[in-house]
């Protein structure tokens, strides 16, 4: 997770500040989402992607600021900034938590049920004890 919330830190500061080219940083957004998402589908870590926009947004934030400030200015970046990194991050983070959803239950559901050779619980008598 913390390789793929740095990984999104940089997509985003690149986005942000305009140093690369838009459409193709998008993509290599979405690539490392979709991996992380298979990642976490293959492991049966679905859970994850609950907390997952939570620990890119601890990475991204200061990042983010620094690339609205990099693009519009000091002052105006920093106003832009603190919008972005407070209500814009909803959406930022609801697209991630959508992205990684998605591709985390499709490869479970490709992979099937997990098997287990031994049950969940394993009860013992009294008599066994003797």
């Amino acid at each position: 997770m913390v390789l793929w919330s740095s990984a999104m830190a940089v997509v985003l500061f690149l986005i942000e500040s305009r140093l690369a080219p838009h459409a193709a940083t998008v993509w290599v957004g979405v690539g490392v989402t979709g991996l992380f998402g298979i990642y976490l589908g293959w492991r049966r870590r679905t859970a994850a992607v609950f907390v997952a926009p939570f620990v890119s947004w601890l990475f991204a934030w200061l990042p983010l600021w620094v690339a609205a400030m990099i693009h519009d200015g000091v002052i105006d970046g920093f106003l832009r900034g603190l919008f972005l990194i407070t209500f814009g991050w909803i959406a930022i983070g609801f697209g991630e938590f959508a992205g990684l959803t998605v591709m985390a239950f499709l490869v479970r559901l490709f992979r099937g049920p997990a098997s287990r050779d031994e049950p969940d619980v394993v009860i013992f008598s009294p008599r066994d004890h003797q």
